[in-house]
């Protein structure tokens, strides 16, 4: 079992920064790849980023060089750092461990 909580968003001006965090529950939370995913109003949930528990990387086309990863397993947190938000990157962004999913936390940019 892992319980997942996502912290950190909120309301930013374009060309600003954020940074996310997933605190997980669970000993076995190092085995997972962690992934980023979010969903803006009207449009499917998709993909944002993920990290493997080897520390393998996968950022979205639409992120990469703005968007970074991490992990620290024994704080069993992963971070996702955002910078140079521009207003499509306003979503819910929720954090995904297999079948396990956070609640969700608000990033809004405006223009």
């Amino acid at each position: 079992q892992v319980h997942l909580v996502e912290s950190g968003g909120g309301l930013v001006q374009a060309g600003g920064s954020l940074r996310l965090s997933c605190a997980a529950s669970g000993r076995t939370f190092s085995s997972y790849t962690i992934h980023w995913y979010r969903q803006a109003p009207g449009k499917e949930r998709e993909l944002v980023a993920a990290i493997s528990s080897g520390g393998s990387t996968y950022y979205a086309d639409s992120v990469k060089g703005r968007f970074s990863i991490s992990r620290d397993n024994a704080k069993n947190t992963v971070y996702l750092q955002m910078n140079s938000l521009k207003p499509e990157d306003t979503a819910v962004y929720y954090c995904n461990a297999g079948n396990y999913w956070g609640q969700g936390t608000q990033v809004t940019v405006s223009s």
